[in-house]
């Protein structure tokens, strides 16, 4: 394989984080998009009291709830190794990161229009961009009742009454930083408090970006591993049913058994989505896939790969093992014996 085809190669790991399986990795994975898509279901009770969103928030809460149900029936089968709802964890984790890229995106233009607006000489307006409204509704610094930069309190006597005092507040009127005459997203991004928020942003997603090619890694070696063992059941070869010698055998062919029903036409959807990727064979695959189920091994504590050597350990325990072999005979022994059948 050339350099400038290793380049561009999606980066496939092999362990996750270098301390764990991919199996291990991607169970994590599940758990964290599990506990993220339970807020929709508390935002759809915020609703039961009264609180009001916007139509963008209403759709992102209902998806979230939609997104833990497909989840929750994926995730039961990562330990189970099933061919086709790995890859379909693996394709749905992939469209839900689109899909919160989008609700970020969104969120982060309107976060930055009211912080530009904020700053502007339009600070007190209606917020812009979707969403907008609520944001306004909650910062609680968009459009103040009292738009003041700080409180002067002045104390004098009270008439009429010897011991008591009158407090008098007097706001001063707040003086905008800057000169902008509107609300812009440039404005806002180079706000000092903005920039804190970009970096964050961008660090939660090159981690999430690491989580997509980890669930990757790990469907594709379920689906190579499944393909392995039906060339060796048949005594066919890797590459027998597909078309090209570099390319595996779909495992959701019509005239295989994870091809029947509506599974096997989504599973080959799948499989053509990215289907270089899923079944193509690259250098270093075998040593790929015997390190991984090494390291699986290893994470069971499972000290023998052979079943043979782990039965015949656990007969001799129990005692049901076969009759320990006689000891040897001397070579006096041997010889008279030998002698004893010459003389007969």
């Amino acid at each position: 394989m050339g350099f400038t085809s290793r380049l561009y190669r999606i980066p496939r790991p092999q362990t996750f984080l270098y301390l764990m399986s991919l199996r291990t990795g991607t169970e994590l994975i599940t758990l964290s998009l599990l506990l993220n898509k339970v807020s929709g279901f508390y935002g759809l009770l915020a609703l039961l009291t009264g609180f009001h969103v916007s139509p963008l928030q209403l759709s992102m809460y209902i998806y979230s709830l939609i997104a833990l149900i497909i989840t929750v029936l994926l995730a039961s089968h990562i330990r189970s190794q099933s061919p086709f709802h790995c890859l379909a964890l693996a394709c749905f984790y992939i469209l839900d990161s689109i899909i919160n890229a989008v609700y970020t995106t969104a969120f982060g233009i309107t976060w930055f229009l009211v912080i530009s607006q904020h700053h502007s000489n339009a600070a007190g307006n209606k917020a812009l961009g979707p969403g907008g409204s609520t944001i306004d509704d909650t910062s609680g610094f968009t459009s103040p009742q009292y738009n003041v930069s700080h409180v002067d309190v002045s104390v004098a006597p009270d008439q009429g009454v010897s011991p008591g005092d009158e407090a008098v507040t007097v706001g001063q009127p707040g003086v905008s930083s800057t000169t902008t005459s509107s609300p812009s997203l440039g404005h806002g991004v180079l706000q000092p408090e903005s920039i804190s928020s970009i970096v964050t942003i961008c660090a939660l997603w090159a981690m999430r970006i690491y989580f997509v090619l980890v669930i990757m890694s790990y469907a594709r070696l379920v689906l190579r591993q499944h393909i392995l063992a039906q060339s060796r059941s048949s005594n066919t070869a890797l590459h027998a049913g597909s078309k090209s010698s570099t390319m595996a055998e779909n495992p959701f062919a019509q005239h295989l058994l994870e091809g029947k029903g509506w599974k096997g036409k989504l599973g080959r959807v799948m499989v053509k989505l990215g289907e270089k990727y899923w079944l193509g064979s690259e250098e270093g695959d075998e040593a790929w896939m015997s390190n991984a189920q090494s390291f699986r091994r290893r994470e069971e504590g499972l000290s023998s790969p052979v079943p043979g050597v782990v039965e015949r350990e656990r007969r001799r325990r129990s005692g049901t093992g076969p009759p320990p072999p006689l000891p040897p005979l001397q070579g006096g022994q041997y010889l008279r014996v030998q002698d004893a059948t010459d003389g007969r």
